[in-house]
């Protein structure tokens, strides 16, 4: 009896566990964040042409996971209040799911863990980030302090200027370089100029642009100043294009500054995934600008680094 009391209180303790755990990896964007981890991994292999060594590889996932869990639960603890303002002004978007929204949205604004558990979370997650960048490469360290600090920028530049959208693409290239520098600390100006410019400009067009478009009311009622509030529809399009047009430019590109590993398989692959999960949904938002066709483009584009990724390993890999 004793036994099988002790069993019932294990397994709602286990849920109550579970289920704290899925909230605050829903805290994190997590799913969205395990694509962003082949953002590093990526920019690593292009660089060196190569694998790094194993030891180089398991401390570099381990802090790459544990960086981009710490920045992404960092701005929905900056964005709190204005969270919550959005939750309550937001329509039912079930038709337009984004790949950040496959877990629970915004838990910490709905109320379902209390801040300073997200708080908590942050910093355990942000300290083994720290640890893992400093024994890379301490300027991997510095680089991670400068991609927090410009999430804190962008989330405070909310209400005041549209313009928050370069620290966020200066936050999304920075997780690109820090790759590179956990692998090799004097890597080639050319490449690291190439890989900037190109993470920068998947940013704009392919992540946080579309995002307005799909945010447009929810911004709108909490006094947003997106590129959408501020530029229109119409400039706000003309600028995902734009952008878009220069990251599949840049996917080939940096073929010619990459490391010598790599083969001409890469460049033909590299054609193609632009296409795909570049330019042809942003032809699609042109022809059809709404909600559904900027989040199919969020969508898609969420996948190209771990798609460059693969594309990297086969050409490495495979010399035909």
């Amino acid at each position: 009896m004793r036994q099988q009391a002790v069993g019932e209180l294990a397994e709602p303790r286990t849920r109550v566990t579970v289920a704290k755990l899925k909230l605050l990896f829903g805290l994190s964007r997590t799913p969205h964040g395990l694509l962003d981890l082949a953002t590093p991994a990526m920019a690593a292999l292009l660089c060196l042409g190569h694998f790094p060594p194993p030891s180089v590889v398991i401390v570099g996932l381990i802090t790459a996971f544990a960086g981009y869990t710490a920045v992404y639960a960092l701005n929905d603890l900056v964005d709190f209040h204005v969270d919550k303002e959005r939750l309550s002004a937001t329509k039912d978007l079930e038709d337009t799911r984004r790949v950040d929204e496959i877990m629970v949205r915004h838990p910490l604004a709905q109320g379902l863990i209390p801040f300073r558990s997200g708080l908590a979370w942050f910093s355990s997650w942000a300290l083994v980030a720290l640890a893992g960048a400093w024994w890379l490469n301490p300027f991997c360290a510095a680089l991670f302090v400068g991609s927090a600090t410009l999430e804190i920028v962008y989330c405070k530049l909310l209400r005041i200027t549209h313009l928050k959208v370069i620290p966020s693409a200066i936050v999304k290239a920075t997780g690109g370089l820090a790759g590179v520098y956990a692998v090799t600390p004097s890597a080639p100006m050319g490449f690291v100029a190439v890989l900037f410019l190109w993470l920068a400009a998947w940013e704009v067009g392919g992540q946080n642009i579309p995002n307005d478009i799909v945010d447009m009311e929810a911004d709108q009622r909490v006094s947003a100043r997106t590129t959408l509030t501020v530029k229109g529809v119409r400039e706000s399009v003309f600028r995902i294009v734009a952008a878009v047009s220069m990251a599949a430019f840049g996917g080939i590109a940096v073929y010619w500054v990459a490391g010598s590993g790599l083969r001409w398989i890469y460049p033909l692959g590299a054609v193609v995934l632009g296409w795909k999960l570049l330019l042809e949904p942003a032809r699609t938002l042109y022809y059809n600008p709404g909600e559904n066709a900027a989040a199919s483009l969020f969508n898609s584009a969420s996948y190209m680094p771990a798609a460059f990724l693969v594309l990297a390993v086969l050409s490495i890999y495979f010399p035909f």
